[in-house]
């Protein structure tokens, strides 16, 4: 834990990890110009990031480019994110479509306001529950599986995988939003819905006009 504390906790390095959680492989150059550091400082934080475990480096010719290692560490940084003291909710201003509060990425699924009423009125509709065994994980219903394949998810192999879907305590929202594979599957689907669109050079996603239709019309959702 102190290890991992002292990676995560250097400013410089906690930028590095953020701006990667959206999933993507970025190299040096563009995290230092990010963090505001020089290359070489920025290399010597992206080795230790890589020896810890944190971060993996992709080649790509004479090219490296750095990604986070895996999904336990995007489930630990949005963890150590609902540490941190927020306003009150009823004080917490609601924000437009594009702000990393109402709708982002969390590493391979949505995040924010829209995911975490996503995932409660889906529980209202009967689509999924939390498990019995409570493992922090979901249980999809005959209904949720209909609604899923209705919206081009083919999921008649996935059935058996208990961490297809999971629940992930939303930092900003202090709510649980849908992780694991169906969360991945969610999020990859409502882009090439084009339900929700990614914002270049941020985390942050909007929500379509044909999303707001969608939504609405499927889940009583006001998203605009």
């Amino acid at each position: 834990m102190a290890r991992l504390g002292a990676l995560v906790g250097d400013n410089t390095r906690s930028q590095v990890l953020l701006s990667l959680m959206d999933d993507r492989a970025l190299p040096a150059g563009e995290l230092a110009r990010v963090a505001n550091v020089s290359p070489a400082t920025m290399s010597a934080h992206l080795s230790r990031l890589v020896e810890g475990g944190l971060l993996k480096v992709e080649a790509n010719g004479k090219h490296r480019y750095y990604r986070l290692s895996g999904p336990k560490v995007a489930t630990l940084l949005e963890t150590l994110g609902t540490l941190e003291r927020l306003p009150q909710a009823a004080t917490v201003n609601k924000k437009v479509p594009g702000d990393m509060r109402f709708a982002r990425t969390c590493y391979r699924h949505l995040a924010g306001h829209v995911a975490v009423e996503l995932n409660k009125v889906a529980q209202e509709r009967g689509l999924w529950s939390p498990a019995k065994s409570k493992d922090r994980s979901y249980d999809v219903t005959s209904e949720g599986w209909r609604w899923l394949e209705s919206i081009g998810i083919n999921v008649l192999r996935r059935r058996r995988n208990k961490d297809f879907a999971r629940a992930c305590l939303d930092w900003s929202e202090r709510r649980h939003h849908v992780a694991g594979e169906m969360g991945s599957l969610l999020l990859d689907r409502f882009l090439a819905l084009k339900w929700v669109a990614k914002i270049d050079g941020t985390r942050a996603v909007r929500v379509t006009h044909r999303g707001q239709e969608e939504l609405g019309r499927q889940f009583g959702m006001k998203v605009a």
